[in-house]
């Protein structure tokens, strides 16, 4: 229970209307797309940089903890409370603060949702490349504080490759600016990379600058299906082999491709062992020209069984069987729900035929519905493991399965979060993955944080 002095200064800070302490709010603060869950306390929603900064201030007066949240769609728990504490719901500072597209740039509040800022840089032929698959309600904040990337992260990189500058509200509530509006800037410590993908735990992002780009004249999309795994993989490698640098390469194994037949036929997808989606972008000569040099890639592999369009709508079609795969596993089996764990491992590009064998192979050894896809552009793959919620057996058989997967992703240099995070959910592999530097991280967080105020359990 938080003592009512606690709520009237943070009903100070914020104003009463926003906050809650309502048992029925709380409960839905509980939660993300994990399977971790943790009610807060209290859930506050500031609209400045200066209620956020006063409500860490009466935070770390009374020792409480803060978590930071956004719109709730990560997949790690990293935006639930698991010991209580304060939600800090960002999702009022939803303002584009300004289009300096002179500059390539734009500054937003961390509750900026992805489409929505895409949605206003359109007409001027200008995008944030940084898209998740959740890019329709994720937020600004969330995706810079997981340095999410998604499918186009191969030729875009990930969410930190765009930070320009930041205003952090640091753990004692103090509001400390970073960075600049120059598009290179090099002096000092690259504090704006530390605290893209810290999750939360080294203070809160409250306004960026990010970096944007101009938007693509003509975009392709050429599908593939292959007769087996390991020549999907060739493909993918010989392609950059060949010099060929494709916006996108996702890879749907059979078992994608079976549920999404049966979620979305009008996307009109073959059953084969695999089918790998190639996005080119650029003037239409490049993107057809670019689809040629693929062809010729997937003639010297014998692969004759492939489509392509750079027609927008045919091209969305096409594209749609992706978009469509993560909602299609619901239909995998009647009464089974996807559960996210072990889905989110990335491993180096010669180890994805292997790789997708191994996935095989444990999903029949646990005898759990698993489908399979990913971005195979940068070996990131998820294995969307669906259980019976109501049953323990799965629960179990479960656990053993994705402690597999992440043991078979680090045995061949990979690593158990190619973009999620670690958040509550895998944050025993920290010390395992990297023992020295996990070190150093908590000696860095010990310094910034040494109440342990800020998304503690996370990580760490």
């Amino acid at each position: 229970m938080v003592p009512e002095e606690v709520i009237k200064e943070l009903e100070a800070a914020v104003g009463a209307g926003n906050l809650s302490t309502d048992d029925a709010m709380l409960y839905v603060y509980g939660f993300d797309v994990s399977d971790v869950t943790g009610k807060p306390d209290i859930v506050v929603r500031p609209g400045t940089v200066e209620e956020v900064a006063g409500c860490v201030k009466v935070c770390a007066k009374h020792k409480l903890p803060v978590i930071p949240r956004g719109a709730g769609s990560g997949a790690t728990g990293g935006a639930v409370a698991p010991t209580g504490g304060v939600v800090v719901d960002l999702t009022r500072m939803n303002k584009i603060l300004e289009l300096d597209l002179a500059n390539l740039q734009v500054a937003v509040q961390p509750g900026v949702v992805i489409d929505q800022l895409n949605q206003a840089l359109k007409p001027h032929k200008f995008c944030y490349p940084v898209i998740p698959g959740s890019d329709k309600m994720a937020t600004m904040g969330g995706v810079i504080a997981n340095d999410a990337s998604g499918m186009r992260a191969f030729k875009y990189g990930t969410a930190k490759d765009y930070v320009l500058g930041a205003t952090f509200v640091m753990p004692d509530g103090s509001v400390v600016p970073f960075g600049c509006k120059a598009l290179k800037n090099v002096a000092g410590l690259d504090l704006l990379r530390l605290f893209a993908g810290s999750e939360g735990t080294l203070g809160i992002m409250a306004e960026f600058r990010v970096k944007v780009l101009p938007l693509p004249p003509s975009r392709g999309v050429l599908v593939a299906y292959f007769e087996d795994l390991e020549t999907a993989g060739k493909a993918v490698i010989n392609t950059y082999q060949a010099g060929i640098v494709p916006s996108a390469v996702e890879i749907m194994e059979k078992s994608a491709l079976e549920v999404v037949n049966k979620y979305r036929p009008q996307a009109g997808v073959k059953v084969a062992e695999a089918m790998l989606l190639f996005e080119l972008e650029g003037d239409l000569d490049f993107v057809e020209s670019q689809a040629r040099s693929i062809g010729y890639v997937l003639d010297a592999l014998a692969v004759g069984d492939r489509q392509f369009s750079a027609d927008p709508a045919e091209a969305e079609r096409l594209w749609s069987a992706r978009s469509a795969v993560g909602a299609a596993t619901s239909v995998l089996e009647e009464g089974h729900n996807r559960v996210y764990e072990g889905e989110d491992i990335c491993v180096p590009l010669t180890e994805i035929p292997r790789t997708l064998r191994k996935l095989r192979e444990l999903r029949d050894k646990y005898r759990l519905g698993t489908v399979i896809f990913g971005h195979i552009s940068i070996g990131s793959l998820h294995p969307a493991i669906t259980i019976r919620k109501s049953d323990e057996r799965d629960w179990k058989a479960m656990k053993e399965l994705a402690a597999e997967i992440h043991a078979w992703a680090l045995s061949v240099g990979g690593t158990v979060t190619g973009e999620h995070g670690i958040g509550v959910a895998r944050k025993e592999y920290m010390a395992i993955m990297h023992p020295g530097a996990y070190e150093v991280m908590k000696r860095i967080k010990r310094a910034l944080d040494p109440d342990n105020i800020m998304n503690p359990g996370k990580i760490f």
